[in-house]
């Protein structure tokens, strides 16, 4: 009899395909947003309250980001996540996995310099107006243009990458036919 995490899985559970959507959203809206507010006249309503929903969002990717990673550290411990194998080239598996690692890397990255962007600019931030983020560090003022040039920097890799993996994701579902994609598609059986 096999026991539960033995069985091999042809889809990820729903809260794994949960987090990599409500991520692959956040993602979108946060450099969108950015790109939106540059065009906005600065000091305007409109310019403040993006940016401020901008700041908020990027709040919930980092705690999105480590539901995520202690989600998967928990799956793949206790061996929930083992997917059914797919007839895949080497190198072609090998690409699979340092994107999925480049990924989380730039997200964590982009994270960690969106706060410490934030804190150089001696501001309080909010988490959709509910409650204040404490300021942890005393940056001098030269470190804003720093952060924030890194930031923006990130958030291109970020986004090439993101969008090489959803290109990756729909040459499996469109030419190879392998489900790979139907396993992070929602719903009972992920959908053809």
């Amino acid at each position: 009899m096999q026991t539960p995490s033995s069985v091999l899985r042809n889809r990820y559970d729903g809260l794994t395909i949960l987090l990599h959507w409500l991520t692959a959203l956040a993602v979108i809206f946060l450099f969108a947003s950015a790109h939106i507010w540059e065009v906005l006249d600065h000091g305007t309503p409109l310019r403040k309250g993006l940016q401020s929903v901008h700041i908020s969002v990027g709040i919930l990717l980092a705690a999105i980001i480590t539901g995520r990673l202690l989600w998967r550290l928990f799956t793949v411990s206790t061996g929930r996540s083992k997917q059914q194998p797919v007839a895949m080239p080497a190198l072609m598996k090998a690409a699979a996995h340092l994107t999925h690692l480049a990924l989380y890397l730039l997200l964590i990255t982009q994270i960690i310099l969106g706060f410490l962007f934030r804190w150089s600019q001696a501001e309080p931030f909010y988490f959709f107006g509910l409650f204040p983020i404490p300021d942890v560090f005393n940056f001098d003022s030269i470190m804003t243009r720093t952060f924030g040039s890194l930031h923006n920097n990130v958030a291109w890799a970020l986004i090439i990458i993101a969008g090489v993996h959803a290109l990756a994701a729909l040459f499996h579902h469109y030419v190879l036919r392998d489900g790979i994609l139907r396993r992070m598609l929602p719903g009972s059986q992920g959908r053809p």
